[in-house]
């Protein structure tokens, strides 16, 4: 009896990677899939602070979600303290559109997902990436360079555009039949959603380009306004967490405020921050934000953090706005007037 091929799949639980293993696994091939959690995943970070586009429903992790649907055993596997060590303050090939490495991101996963293959008695990895879908990391020379650099080259096979990439090992072998392999290429889903109704695959979330916070501009602000003033030797993965939450103002070299942009945010706010020396804002007569402060606070910083806290709650337009504050030196009442408008940008970041 012939020895039966196992594969490992990296799964995010996206449309292509979903794809990738039906693909695989109708082809007899024992699949394990592999989710790594870099810190920046947006989804994530919706389902952790109970936050869903669709009100009422918890964001669920949807690699573990694809997983079940396709019977398919999948393991999370927590890489972000050496990530952000390791690859994002200094990118071998440098940075997309805002603080994304995507090659070098690429290139650091492939090396651990060979790892996990030798560990797991696998043959090859095998991913939903198309030629030509994602600007960074996905062309014809970015592909081979990172299964080159990651030490996966002839063992990395993207299915859904394998037939316009050089043939790997797997179909060179014969364990995979490469006739039954695609030619999908582009920034258009239409194939794939077309592969998908084929497949009996109905559960997949909507496509997006914005599933990693690095991407994003107004994240990347903040993430250099923390190499700034904190310096990459002392960023922790708090910093990157809290980063991903509320409006950030900059006081002072030493003092950051990050006000609450809604409900959950504020709740978040008030779990998360609850270690460390932090002073809390919130309006007494007015329904409004939670205001917390990363950094040094002065007694004549106390009546400016406030304010802020009152121009982003309901009574931005009265006189003045009673303001409750604790921290590490007490807590109090103060009347202020808000903070608003033109007034904010000096220390919005």
């Amino acid at each position: 009896m012939a020895e039966k091929i196992k594969a490992i799949a990296l799964l995010s639980g996206g449309l292509d990677s979903t794809l990738a293993v039906k693909i695989i696994t109708r082809m007899g091939i024992e699949v394990q899939g592999i989710n790594f959690y870099t810190g920046f995943c947006v989804t994530e970070h919706r389902r952790k602070i109970k936050r869903n586009k669709d009100k009422g429903k918890i964001a669920q992790n949807e690699a573990l979600r694809a997983g079940a649907d396709l019977g398919v055993r999948v393991e999370l596997i927590d890489i972000s303290e050496d990530y952000y060590k390791t690859v994002l303050f200094e990118p071998k090939y440098g940075y997309g559109s805002a603080m994304n490495p995507c090659v070098d991101c690429r290139i650091y996963m492939f090396r651990k997902a060979k790892e996990y293959m030798k560990e797991n008695g696998a043959r090859f990895v095998f991913t939903g990436e198309v030629l030509g879908q994602r600007p960074k990391s996905q062309h014809m020379r970015e592909l081979m360079l990172i299964a080159r650099e990651s030490g996966l080259e002839g063992l990395l096979l993207r299915p859904l555009s394998a037939k316009l990439l050089p043939p790997t090992l797997p179909e060179l072998e014969g364990w995979v039949d490469r006739n039954k392999l695609y030619d999908i290429s582009g920034r258009s889903r239409h194939v794939q959603i077309q592969l998908a109704a084929e497949f009996g695959i109905e559960a997949y979330p909507q496509p997006s380009g914005g599933c990693c916070f690095l991407t994003d501009q107004n994240y990347a602000r903040k993430l250099r306004d923390l190499i700034t003033y904190k310096g990459k030797e002392r960023v922790v993965m708090d910093d990157f967490i809290l980063a991903k939450v509320g409006r950030h103002f900059r006081l002072s070299e030493d003092l950051k405020v990050i006000v609450g942009r809604d409900e959950m945010e504020n709740k978040f706010l008030e779990r998360f921050c609850q270690k460390g020396e932090r002073w809390f804002f919130e309006t007494v007569d007015y329904k409004g934000p939670l205001a917390v402060t990363d950094g040094e606070v002065l007694p004549e910083d106390v009546e400016l953090i406030a304010g802020i806290t009152a121009g982003h709650s309901d009574g931005k337009t009265a006189e003045a706005v009673q303001v409750s504050y604790r921290g590490d030196r007490g807590e109090g009442i103060v009347a202020v007037r808000p903070v608003v408008g033109d007034a904010l940008e000096e220390w919005r970041i």
